[in-house]
């Protein structure tokens, strides 16, 4: 006879023996037990993953770093473009999209050689110092790179040379007054990239400029005939050669002997006329107690307010025919048929004023 009575069991439910004795257990605890440790387990595994994910991250954001600064140690290969000629187009057509910039112009044309080439030196120095005097903002990011690279090779070049010590001095005190002025507006976006690699690339400023303060120049060893061995003549149209006279100054200095010959008026009478206008000169008229124009103070005077005469050996060329841009002794594919008389020669500043528009 079956047992009919209850055996205060619930449907589903089961007796369990454990050691405090034999209990009622259902499907619903088990699988309450069984949830709970598959949770237990994959909350572990979760939690491993993500330390796996944030070291492998780690490992990565370091190996990116590494790069980047091994990018940065070799900023100066990739950065530097040898094009001969560039096109210039101001707008967009049918057959072009968009516009050249100056720092598009910058980083393609070839300066990296242009610096090694002494007629093209004292160009690219003063479109180095113009560009920091106002242009350096509207550089792009790999265009201010090129542009402190380049700079670096110019000083690396004078130092080895010893020559051409006073407009690199010049240029790197411009650009370091021009830097503290960005630098303090890095929040409005003036100069790209983070403000910690300003600061260091003002650093490597002023160690130029201490370096270039402490250089000497050393007398070259000749057992020929020098400067003061020349007739008086001779040297007088040599003196004429410079177009600096600061030059004139730190000659009579170096050589006390040629002294009175860099005091000649007629010296800096030339000179004055070399760099003003005659209605310039009107204006700053200065006349000794003998009744003599100081020609000299007038010199420096004159300096002071107007601009010198710049003229180069060699400088950038704008051909208004087929809108390249290019150097001088560089051929260009001109279609014209005189090519000659379609091209025009640019000076620093007319190089920068071609992309103002």
């Amino acid at each position: 006879m079956p047992f009919l009575g209850q055996d205060w069991r619930s449907p589903g439910q089961s007796w369990v023996k454990t050691e405090e004795g034999w209990k009622k257990t259902s499907a619903d605890d088990k699988n309450n037990n069984v949830s709970v440790e598959s949770f237990c387990k994959a909350e572990e595994e979760e939690c491993f993953n993500k330390e796996n994910l944030l070291l492998s991250l780690g490992y990565d954001m370091a190996a990116k770093k590494r790069k980047k600064d091994l990018m940065n140690n070799n900023t100066k290969v990739p950065y530097f473009h040898r094009e001969k000629w560039i096109y210039v187009h101001k707008g967009s057509t049918k057959e072009r999209h968009g516009y050249c910039t100056l720092g598009e112009a910058f980083n393609r044309l070839d300066f990296c050689s242009a610096i090694k080439d002494t007629r093209r030196f004292n160009y690219v120095v003063r479109l180095l110092e113009l560009i920091a005097k106002s242009q350096l903002p509207s550089l792009s990011g790999v265009a201010q790179k090129n542009y402190m690279n380049i700079l670096e090779r110019v000083v690396q070049k004078v130092l080895n040379d010893q020559q051409n010590v006073r407009p690199i001095k010049e240029l790197l005190q411009t650009l370091y007054i021009s830097l503290c002025g960005h630098v303090q507006d890095m929040g409005k976006s003036v100069l790209v990239g983070n403000i910690n690699i300003w600061v260091h690339r003002m650093e490597n400023i002023m160690q130029w400029q201490q370096q270039l303060d402490n250089i000497q120049i050393n007398r070259p060893t000749s057992t020929g005939m020098g400067l003061t061995d020349l007739p008086v003549s001779l040297q007088l149209n040599i003196m004429q050669r410079l177009t600096d006279g600061r030059d004139l100054v730190s000659l009579g200095q170096v050589c006390p002997e040629l002294g009175p010959l860099t005091e000649d008026r007629l010296l800096w009478k030339k000179l004055c006329q070399y760099h003003f206008t005659d209605r310039q000169i009107r204006k700053r008229l200065m006349v000794s107690d003998k009744g003599h124009l100081e020609w000299k103070k007038m010199y420096f005077k004159l300096s002071r307010c107007y601009p010198h005469r710049e003229q180069y050996s060699d400088t950038l060329h704008f051909c208004t025919h087929c809108h390249i841009l290019f150097w001088k002794d560089t051929n260009h594919p001109c279609t014209a048929n005189n090519p000659e008389s379609c091209t025009m020669s640019l000076s620093p500043q007319d190089f920068i004023n071609l992309f103002n528009f």
